[in-house]
C-alpha cells in the first residue's frame, strides 16, 4: 500500500457505547477479524469505527439510542496513521447535550468538516435496503460516497435539504409570499444543479468500475447496470419549478428536484430485485461497495477503511475465499471482518497471505 494513500486505525477505545461497558481493541495494518457468537458485539464494533468516520452511526440514526442501557453517555476514541502522521479522533454524546467531536484534541464546529478524513465503506446486511427499499435509500448511497471526496457537494445537500424543508413549510403556510418563494427557488436551483451534475459524472465513472468487480465475483458475464434517473434529466430546474407550482400548492410540498433523484439496480434491464436470486443480489451489493471503495481511493487520494460485516451468511466457501482474496490485494487497505466461526475464517485468512488479527468479541481477548 502506498503509504501516500494509507490510513490505519491502530487502537479503538469503547465506553458505554451500546452492549460495551469498556473495551480496547488494537488492530493490524491489513486484516482483522471479530469472531464471536452472535450478540457479542462484533458488529458494533464496525459501527464505532464507522462513527468516527462519518460522525454518526451507521445503525442508529439516534445518537442517545446508541449509549449503553442505564448509562448516561458514550465515548468513542480512536487512534489512527494517516499518510504516515499520527490522528487521535475523539467523539462524546451525553443524553440531553451537544454531540462532541475532536481531532487532535480540537474541536470542529461543523460536523461536516470532519467527513471524507478518514474515509470508509461498511457492507452489511442492511445494503438489502439499496435494492429492496425506497429512492431515499439510494440517494442516501449516492451522498455518501460523494460526500466522503467532495466537501462542496456535501455542502450543497445540506443547504439543498434546508431549502426544501423552508419551502415545503412555506407551501403550508397560511400567509404565503411568492417573493420569498422565488429565494428559495433560487436556492434549490443553485445547489441543485451541482449536485445533479456530481452525480452525473459520479456514477459514468462508478459504472465500468462495478461492472468488472461483478464479474470476479460471480465469475460469469452477466449484464448489470445502475442507471442514474433525474427530472433534471428532461428539463431545466427553474422550468421544473414554475410548471409545477401550482400543483406544489395544493399539495403543501416540493413535488420536483433532485430530491426526487433514484439509482436503478438492474439485471439485463430489470430491476434486480425482480430478476436477480438472493445470491445475484447480493453479489450485486457487493461489487457497488467494492467498486466505491476503489472510486473513493482515487477520488480521494487515501484509501477508505473496509468494514465486511456478517459477509458470508448467504455465500459458501468457495465465493467466501474469493472475496477475501479480493480484498486482500494491494487496491484495499485495512480491512475488518465480522464472523461467527472462527477456525473456518481463519482457513481462510491463512490462504490469503497477508497478515492478520483475530480478535474474540465474546471475551474481548486478542489472539
Amino acid at each position: 500500500m502506498n503509504n501516500e494513500t494509507a490510513q490505519q486505525l491502530i487502537r479503538l477505545s469503547l465506553i458505554h457505547f451500546r452492549n460495551y461497558s469498556e473495551a480496547e481493541f488494537h488492530f493490524c495494518p491489513k486484516i482483522n477479524c471479530l469472531a464471536g457468537d452472535n450478540g457479542t458485539g462484533k458488529t458494533n464494533v464496525l459501527d464505532a469505527v464507522y462513527y468516527l468516520s462519518m460522525t454518526k452511526s451507521c445503525l442508529n440514526p439516534s445518537d442517545s439510542q446508541n449509549i449503553r442501557y442505564d448509562e448516561d453517555f458514550f465515548v468513542l476514541q480512536g487512534e489512527y496513521l494517516r499518510k504516515g502522521e499520527p490522528e487521535n479522533l475523539y467523539c462524546g454524546v451525553k443524553r440531553g447535550q451537544k454531540k462532541v467531536f475532536r481531532r487532535n484534541k480540537k474541536n470542529y464546529e461543523r460536523m461536516s468538516d470532519h467527513i471524507g478524513l478518514i474515509p470508509v465503506v461498511m457492507i452489511s446486511p442492511a445494503d438489502n435496503s439499496l435494492i429492496l427499499g425506497g429512492s431515499d435509500e439510494r440517494r442516501r448511497f449516492m451522498n455518501e460516497v460523494i460526500a466522503q471526496y467532495d466537501h462542496q457537494y456535501l455542502n450543497d445537500v445540506i443547504h439543498y435539504n434546508h431549502a426544501v424543508e423552508q419551502r415545503n413549510a412555506l407551501l403550508k403556510s397560511p400567509v404565503f409570499d411568492r417573493e420569498v418563494l422565488e429565494v428559495w427557488n433560487e436556492q434549490l436551483i443553485q445547489t441543485g444543479n451541482r449536485i445533479f451534475r456530481s452525480r452525473i459524472g459520479f456514477c459514468a465513472s462508478l459504472i465500468p468500475v462495478f461492472r468488472q468487480y461483478y464479474r470476479q465475483i460471480a465469475d460469469k458475464d452477466e449484464k448489470v447496470e445502475l442507471v442514474y434517473r433525474s427530472q433534471l434529466q428532461e428539463k431545466d430546474f427553474s422550468l421544473l419549478l414554475r410548471e409545477s407550482f401550482e400543483k406544489d400548492r395544493i399539495l403543501q410540498f416540493t413535488t420536483c428536484g433532485i430530491h426526487k433523484d433514484d439509482l436503478l439496480l438492474q439485471m439485463d434491464g430489470i430491476p434486480i430485485k425482480r430478476s436477480g436470486s438472493q445470491g445475484q443480489q447480493k453479489t450485486f451489493l457487493v461489487a457497488l461497495k467494492l467498486a466505491n471503495s476503489d472510486f473513493i481511493r482515487q477520488h480521494c487520494g487515501i484509501t477508505p477503511l473496509l468494514l465486511l460485516d456478517d459477509l458470508f451468511d448467504k455465500f459458501d466457501a468457495r465465493r467466501v475465499g474469493h472475496i477475501v482474496q479480493l480484498v486482500s490485494e494491494d487496491s484495499f487497505g485495512q480491512i475488518f471482518i465480522t464472523h461467527t466461526g472462527r477456525e473456518h475464517i481463519e482457513t481462510i485468512l491463512k490462504q490469503t497471505g497477508c497478515e492478520y488479527r483475530l480478535l474474540e468479541t465474546a471475551s474481548g481477548y486478542l489472539h
